[in-house]
């Protein structure tokens, strides 16, 4: 439990609002710098790489604040979660500039983070080194899909959504045996999460599991189409310059 003096997180609040902005502004920064593209390789590989040690860093330190705050379990502090995998992608992705870890960082990694940062399961608010935690990994996930797309010229395929569809739905069974070893909730196979989330609009225990499978599905298609469209617009006014 937190202390008495550690600030609560609350839903829609300033400290939330503000988390918000700062990922928007972030976007629009990145949006705007992606017709500077780096031309330097090794200039770009060191921003990469000092970033994918940025997040790494501050997972390692989000373990060893469990650990000292004695909230640290096998039930609860795993990295099973679908964000925390996608973290891990987006570190590797990096690292590696590997096109699979591509494909699933853009479609999981920016679908789950946007719902985490949307409706966080998270208890510690500003300024607690959590909540700074929190929304750095999960914006860090969004931003380096969005970088490796509009910087890297990586771009979504169908196929990388029926890929990353293929590895959730592997992922699934491999992470419900854990919850059912460790007495855990890893992506929310056993129960939804007690603060609320979009989950509730789902239907109950286990068909909402199924209906997020629909909503993945949904979600992937619309980004694939969103990011497509785009590309298809920019050919054509490249084509008319």
């Amino acid at each position: 439990m937190a202390k008495n003096e550690d600030p609560s997180f609350v839903m829609f609040s300033t400290a939330h609002i503000m988390a918000g902005v700062v990922l928007c502004l972030s976007i629009f920064l990145l949006f705007i710098l992606k017709q500077k593209r780096p031309h330097q390789l090794k200039k770009s590989l060191l921003l990469e790489r000092f970033f994918a040690l940025s997040l790494l860093i501050m997972e390692v330190l989000y373990h060893v604040w469990m650990i000292k705050a004695g909230r640290w379990d096998l039930s609860n502090s795993l990295p099973l979660e679908l964000c925390s995998i996608s973290l891990v992608a987006a570190i590797l992705l990096l690292w590696t500039g590997n096109r699979h870890l591509y494909d699933f960082v853009f479609f999981a990694g920016i679908g789950g983070a946007l719902q985490a940062v949307a409706t966080p399961d998270l208890d510690l608010s500003y300024p607690h080194f959590r909540y700074f935690h929190f929304f750095y990994t999960h914006f860090g996930i969004i931003l380096t899909a969005l970088y490796f797309t509009w910087m890297k010229g990586f771009g979504p395929t169908f196929k990388g959504i029926i890929k990353t569809m293929v590895a959730l739905n592997l992922l699934l069974p491999l992470v419900f045996a854990v919850d059912i070893f460790v007495h855990g909730n890893y992506m929310f196979l056993r129960m939804k999460p007690i603060g609320g989330s979009l989950l509730d609009f789902l239907g109950p225990y286990p068909w909402y599991i199924l209906s997020l499978e629909a909503v993945a599905i949904l979600m992937f298609v619309f980004l694939w189409l969103l990011f497509r469209k785009r590309a298809v617009i920019e050919e054509i006014i490249g084509m008319q310059k």
